[in-house]
């Protein structure tokens, strides 16, 4: 098949898969006025796929068939191929309106380390889990699937490990082993956009000891597997309104709780089994590739976040206040910043095993600094559109035509721009800095890819200190 249409994707979706979201079974997302729009935003990766003007950044001919396929799938061999993987990304999330779509991306990250890890696991332990990643890579690929990526666990209590939990679920492990497959129980939190995807890949979520084996476990399902059970969350969606809400009434990603109730995984989608000394290498493997997409789909959003805050001070009339300028530069500092150090990570990668892997370092230097200042970009935001982000009116107020005269004659700014123009934008910063939505995304900068101090341990390991303290030596005049 290669390359499947928008349509056939969201067609896909209608399979009968076990959705919860506010107390209630899905029976059909497509037909769900919430869930239906994650649907549609993430169908964006296909629409763009058969756009003429986007064909040829987002497929590519598969190496192995000829067929026309989804660029996302081809493994990165060096820069070149890193950065076109980094346009892409940004060019999706732009067209999301900044919201990441995330349903090949993560999916590709996942396999890219599965490639690297499974020939090691297999060169110690005698397995065949490299061939399975293959097969299953190359079925994704032709098939072209959306896949969700389940890594990190539900965990309990966080200072005991998996097996020392008051219950053994609080981390997914294998309860049963077969001759055709094994049987897992447990459940992964914080698993992004698997409404809305084709196939689950579930990864460890850290190192553990051979005591903790069973838990050392990686695989892939279908989503509307027997046993699997999602619990979307409604946080993200602050309504349905287009005038209150232009970017999270049409895009937005929903997250679950995602239960594994005595999963049969078969064999041949086993890529780790109670191999405990990969479970670490295989989590942080993922972490390295995972971390520069997210690094890759910033950007679009800090670039919406300095055009509205401009946008905003223009029609106020103060883009000349001195202050106003300082903010914006910052803003256009900090997103730079990020943007470049994206690059880097490209321009300096590793080549392993035939897959260039983004310079961990420079892409752990870049997720920190956009998390680490993410609250202050929103604040500066904030400070230059004013308090009517909180205090204006309501669309019902703009249809009464007994008071519309009356928002249109007190609310205008500077001369010659329409007033609802102005209150089109503040509407959009509200959405983007002060709402349901806006507050998901403060979140998701301190904890998404991981927490500001795995990115701080990180840097902290990966920096060659010796080096430094032996060009002080020798400064110093020490011997």
């Amino acid at each position: 098949m290669g390359l499947r249409t928008e349509q056939e994707y969201l067609e896909g979706l209608r399979d009968n898969r076990t959705i919860f979201f506010r107390g209630e079974r899905v029976p059909d997302l497509m037909e769900h006025p919430e869930l239906r729009i994650g649907a549609e935003h993430t169908a964006l990766d296909y629409r763009l796929a058969e756009d003429e003007g986007y064909r040829d950044l987002f497929t590519a001919v598969s190496p192995d068939t000829g067929e026309l396929v989804s660029r996302y799938f081809l493994p990165p061999k060096g820069t070149e191929d890193l950065l076109k993987r980094r346009e892409m990304i940004e060019t999706s999330t732009r067209e999301g309106s900044g919201v990441v779509l995330l349903i090949k991306e993560i999916g590709t990250d996942a396999l890219f380390s599965l490639h690297l890890v499974a020939g090691q696991v297999d060169k110690k332990y005698g397995t065949r889990y490299l061939e399975r990643v293959k097969k299953y890579h190359a079925e994704c690929r032709e098939k072209d699937l959306s896949m969700a990526v389940a890594q990190t666990d539900a965990k309990g209590d966080r200072g005991s490990l998996p097996s020392k939990q008051s219950h053994p679920d609080y981390y997914v492990h294998i309860v049963d082993r077969r001759p055709d497959g094994i049987v897992v129980r447990g459940a992964k939190a914080h698993t992004t956009g698997t409404a809305f995807v084709d196939e689950i890949i579930v990864l460890p979520t850290r190192s553990i000891s051979e005591e903790d084996k069973d838990y050392a476990v990686a695989f892939s399902i279908p989503v509307n597997t027997p046993g699997v059970r999602l619990v979307a969350s409604p946080f993200g969606f602050s309504g349905d309104s287009n005038y209150h809400h232009p970017v999270s009434s049409k895009h937005h990603l929903v997250e679950t709780l995602t239960i594994f109730d005595n999963v049969f995984v078969p064999n041949e989608r086993i890529f780790l089994a109670g191999e405990w000394d990969f479970a670490g290498t295989l989590a942080n493997t993922f972490v390295e590739f995972h971390r520069f997409t997210a690094i890759s789909y910033k950007p679009p959003l800090l670039d919406l976040l300095i055009g509205a805050a401009s946008l905003i001070a223009y029609y106020n009339g103060v883009e000349k206040a001195s202050h106003i300028r300082e903010k914006i530069t910052r803003l256009i500092t900090y997103t730079e910043t990020v943007r470049a150090l994206t690059r880097a990570a490209a321009m300096d990668c590793n080549i392993v095993n035939g897959i260039a892997v983004p310079d961990t370092l420079t892409t752990n230097i870049a997720k920190y600094h956009f998390a680490n200042n993410y609250h202050e970009a929103v604040r500066d935001v904030q400070d230059i559109a004013g308090a009517l982000l909180v205090t204006g009116p309501s669309e019902a107020d703009w249809d009464n035509e007994e008071i519309k005269a009356d928002l249109d004659h007190y609310l205008g700014g500077r001369p010659g721009i329409p007033t609802i123009d102005r209150v089109k934008v503040i509407n959009l910063i509200r959405d983007l800095a002060a709402s349901d939505f806006g507050g998901y995304h403060e979140l998701l900068a301190i904890h998404a890819e991981g927490s500001l101090e795995a990115q701080k341990i990180t840097i902290f390991r990966g920096y060659d200190l010796l080096q430094c303290m032996q060009v002080a030596k020798k400064v110093a005049g020490i011997e």
